[in-house]
Formats: structure tokens, sequence, C-alpha cells
């Protein structure tokens, strides 16, 4: 008799838990023998990223955006990162589907920027806005810059996608 009387009872405790988080008023609930569900609210989960105090997607915000380029790196290109960086720098004009920007990134990384370099790696694809400004029509270009982003000199390093190029290139 109690088999049969423990079944109507699961059926009638799942049609209850079914109609309470259908209306929104389960709360936890514990598969764990003779434990007891808190009458304490749970905190929602936060599943947006956290905002910054100026109201922006802090996952948005990166450390190269925050802070200048030190002299002697190669680091993602962002708006404003020329005119905050110190000494000497270039514009790569890189494409991922390129093998020889690929080239040239795997040397840039392999042998170290050259000290008091800063190379700034700018998406051939999506900037432009760039090509245009600095009259780039191919990916592997190197545009040396000024502390105010004015072009000084540029070099195209297809043939010869090494750090020796760039440093070749460098204006004297």
């Amino acid at each position: 008799m109690y088999a049969r009387t423990g079944g109507v009872v699961a059926v009638l405790v799942a049609g209850l838990v079914t109609a309470l988080a259908l209306s929104g008023c389960a709360g936890p609930m514990t598969d764990a023998p003779g434990a007891s569900a808190s009458s304490e609210p749970t905190a929602p989960v936060e599943s947006t990223p956290p905002s910054t105090p100026e109201g922006g997607d802090a996952a948005s915000e990166s450390p190269a955006a925050a802070a200048p380029a030190a002299p002697g790196a190669y680091v993602d290109y962002t708006d404003g990162a020329v005119e905050t960086t110190a000494g000497t720098k270039a514009l790569f004009f890189h494409a991922s589907w390129c093998p020889q920007c690929r080239a040239l990134e795997d040397d840039l990384n392999a042998e170290g920027v050259p000290d008091g370099l800063t190379v700034f790696k700018v998406d051939y694809d999506s900037r432009t806005d760039l090509r245009q400004r600095y009259g780039v029509t191919l990916q592997t270009t190197i545009v040396f810059v000024d502390d105010a982003g004015e072009k000084i000199s540029s070099a195209v390093l297809y043939d010869e996608p090494s750090v020796a190029s760039l440093v070749a290139a460098m204006p004297g």
C-alpha cells in the first residue's frame, strides 16, 4: 500500500512544484534528503557585464584604451593611443587573412620590438578611415607617425615581412 500512496504523493508534489515554478513562486530547491530550502530570498544572478562609473560597458574597456602603450611594445591600435605614447611610433596595417602580415607579426613576437619603438597593430579591413588618412592601399604597410599622429614616412614590408625590414624602414 505504501508504494502506491508514495507514487501518488510524488505525482502531487511534482505537480505542485511545476505550478509554483510557472507562477514564479518557486524558491530554491534541493535534491538532498532532509535538506530544507531557506526562506531567505536568493540574489539574482548577474547576467550583464558590470558598468563603469561613466555608464560604459566595463567588458568593452581595454587596458590599452585606459593607459598609454609603453615604448618598445607591440599593441592593438586604439584611438588616442598614439598621442599618449612616448617614443617612435609605427602603425602596422595588418589583415588576419594575409600570410605576409602573419609572418611579420610572428617575427615581431619572436624577435621582439626594437627598444624605443611602439608598433600599433591596425586592422586593415575595419579601419578604412586610417587607411584613407595615411594613403594605405596594401596590407603589411608600416606608417611611422609623430606625437600628433601625423605621417612621417611609410614602407610596405610585403616582400620582406621581418623586424629587420621594419628597422631598415625607420626614419633617420
